[in-house]
């Protein structure tokens, strides 16, 4: 038995999940999952939002342990529906650790949807949600243009390695200037709809509920971390709104 190996095989599971947006408990559970699938039942795992750490104590043997540093999350539940059907299959389809190796690769390295499709459904949950808060056909029409505006210029801002505070400034700030300009010039009726349904892009309702759900699960350190991310961005969004809407109404006086 290659224990080495297979905690390798195991982290790298759990920090495919951990990058793409899943809860912390989820990731310790199928580390251990998976080890124990092999045969490996002496597992330890301590997760955080940058770190996964995983010990395996075999009798009369050398502990092993293993640290693996994670530098980025996204969300694709997908990647983490992927993995852990793969964790769950592993007895019951007698997966080798080679196989286990080629499929998480394959799984780590598949791409998501393309920009051209994101782009178009970043728009449309836009502009429908510009509906939902009260807003008319020319809201919606405007907050599509926002939506898809957002996508381009957070995928623009990430390609640069931008930090995502300053990322949900700027896209807080733009939907605010166009709503403001759209409204003014008589595009769109609504501009407090129309930001308001456009920042729900921005929103971070995943990783509200993640603190939550770490917290209750007892990973507390996670759960705080979590909770301050979420924190944060919201007040990113609305520095970058705020800021806007301030200027806009001092030198203009309304729209």
């Amino acid at each position: 038995m290659d224990v080495n190996r297979i905690l390798n095989v195991a982290t790298y599971a759990g920090k495919i999940m951990l990058e793409n947006g899943a809860e912390i408990y989820r990731v310790e559970e199928t580390i251990v999952r998976i080890c124990s699938a092999y045969g490996i039942h002496g597992v330890d795992t301590f997760v955080t939002l940058t770190v996964i750490m995983a010990s395996a104590d075999q009798p009369y043997q050398q502990t092993l342990s293993i640290v693996k540093r994670v530098k980025k999350r996204t969300l694709n539940l997908e990647k983490i529906s992927m993995v852990n059907d793969i964790s769950r299959n592993i007895k019951n389809k007698g997966y080798t650790l080679e196989f286990m190796e080629d499929q998480l690769k394959h799984v780590d390295s598949t791409k998501p949807y393309s920009n051209k499709i994101n782009i178009l459904f970043s728009g449309m949950v836009a502009a429908f949600f510009t509906l939902v808060y009260g807003g008319n056909m020319r809201d919606f029409s405007v907050g599509f243009i926002i939506g898809c505006l957002i996508r381009i210029t957070s995928e623009k801002l990430n390609s640069l390695e931008t930090n995502e505070f300053f990322i949900n400034i700027i896209s807080g700030a733009l939907t605010a200037l166009i709503a403001l300009f759209t409204t003014h010039f008589g595009i769109a009726a609504n501009y407090d709809k129309v930001i308001i349904g456009s920042i729900m892009l921005l929103v971070p309702g995943l990783a509200i509920t993640n603190a939550i759900r770490d917290t209750i699960a007892g990973d507390l350190i996670s759960g705080i971390s979590r909770g301050i991310e979420a924190f944060l961005i919201a007040i990113a969004i609305a520095a970058g709104t705020g800021v806007i809407l301030k200027l806009w109404f001092n030198y203009f006086g309304g729209v």
